[in-house]
């Protein structure tokens, strides 16, 4: 338990380090690594956990230069990523942070490191005019991306790679989805406005706001009138549009945001998937909080022997594991734990999960394939293998998103069973 109070810039360097270093130990961020944190405390160390893991390339490039030998204690080496992008982001309180910075390396190893990350972030600002202008010779640290990532994105996308880059290293934007069975979204757009909160259409039930804002602020947020998703998400459910009554499977539902909007849209016989109990715990807490309800069972949507009672499915959602490459300003942890082989990885679990999910869709009905991925081999390249075995399969249509200012990176590409 942490000395420090709460309220302090010190508290929140000294947990955001921790969590860091839980990362570069092979954690992820979904693991709830914030839920130690004091409550109080959350959203600052929040940024800068966020912050620090998006700018870890550059971060890292810097404490190359300032120290000899890499560091032994993985808690000092996140310690001083974190205070160093502090400092970039906020170069008018330089000795503060510096301040914090010792205050919060007293708690790792009985201070025994503080005048090392005294003496670094000292040297840090005495070269910061150099060091900066170094980074443009290292296209990992100018980029903030690991080299084998960007070697992906530039063969695959010779034109956009630097605004996929650029839209990866930002704070994401923060988009909703209208509940459209108890609001209209010009309705609520009204209600937005009437509490200064500025947004604008996006999508057929989408707004984005023009500031993040926490869910307490939002109109009915609690009694279900709108939810937290992305405007490329909730292209999931405007591609798919099963019809009224339709017999639907949402195979990896967690967290639940694509199965609430498609039963926002129709009345539906549906049941959702996810692997882990835990993740249909989180679906069906989304789903109450809506006023909506579905059949949500935790298995493996591979196995059909275990799950599936025979019956076809008219309509069949699978958003399936992936790289995250698309939402990787979301998933900033995603970038530097992923390694090459990952992307195979991957591509072989998601033909896995095609070639099943295709033997319980009824012939005449249609299965829409979506990854948050912007990575060929994942999308476009998955497809055609696909097709190449499945001789009764045809697109009816095919996108990719990539992000932008609005909204993050998708990938869909809708299939027909012909019969």
């Amino acid at each position: 338990m942490s000395r420090l109070p709460f309220t302090s810039l010190a508290y929140a360097l000294r947990e955001a380090a921790r969590i860091d270093a839980a990362v570069f130990a092979g954690q992820s961020l979904a693991d709830n690594l914030l839920g130690r944190v004091d409550v109080v405390a959350r959203p600052a160390v929040q940024d800068l956990v966020y912050g620090s893991l998006r700018a870890f390339g550059r971060g890292d490039f810097f404490l190359s230069r300032l120290l000899e030998k890499p560091l032994a204690v993985d808690e000092v080496r996140a310690l001083l990523l974190v205070a160093l992008y502090r400092l970039e982001t906020r170069p008018d309180a330089a000795h503060t942070v510096v301040d914090q910075a010792v205050s919060a390396a007293g708690e790792i190893l009985h201070g025994k490191f503080r005048g090392l990350v005294n003496a670094v972030l000292r040297s840090f600002l005495r070269q910061q005019a150099s060091l900066t202008a170094d980074v443009a010779a290292d296209p990992v640290a100018l980029a903030q991306h690991p080299g084998w990532w960007l070697a992906q994105l530039q063969a695959a996308w010779p034109d956009d790679w630097q605004r996929i880059v650029d839209a990866g290293n930002q704070a994401p934007p923060m988009g909703l989805r209208v509940n459209r069975r108890r609001i209209s979204r010009d309705d609520y757009l009204r209600q937005l406005t009437a509490v200064d909160i500025g947004a604008h259409p996006v999508g057929e039930d989408g707004l984005a706001l023009l500031k993040p804002q926490p869910v307490d602020r939002l109109p009915g947020f609690f009694d279900g009138l709108v939810s937290v998703q992305d405007p490329g998400a909730q292209r999931a459910a405007e591609i798919l549009a099963p019809a009224a009554g339709s017999r639907v499977l949402d195979a990896c539902a967690a967290p639940g945001g694509k199965t609430a909007h498609l039963l926002e849209r129709a009345d539906l016989d549906l049941l959702a998937l996810d692997l882990k109990p835990a993740r249909c715990r989180r679906v069906e807490e989304g789903l109450g909080r809506l006023h909506l309800s579905a059949r949500v069972e935790a298995a493996d949507c591979a196995k059909l022997d275990v799950w599936w009672d025979g019956r076809p499915f008219d309509a069949v959602l699978a958003d399936v594991p992936c790289t995250a490459s698309g939402v990787v300003r979301r998933n900033p942890d995603a970038k530097w734990l992923r390694r090459p082989e990952d992307v195979a990885s991957f591509a072989g679990t998601q033909a896995r999960i095609l070639d099943a999910l295709w033997q319980v869709l009824r012939p005449g009905g249609r299965l829409l394939y979506a990854t948050c991925s912007v990575f060929p081999e994942e999308n476009s390249v998955q497809v055609r293998n696909f097709l190449g075995r499945q001789t009764a399969a045809g697109i009816v249509h095919e996108e990719q998103l990539l992000p932008d200012a609005e909204r993050d990176g998708f990938y869909y590409c809708l299939l027909e069973k012909r019969a």
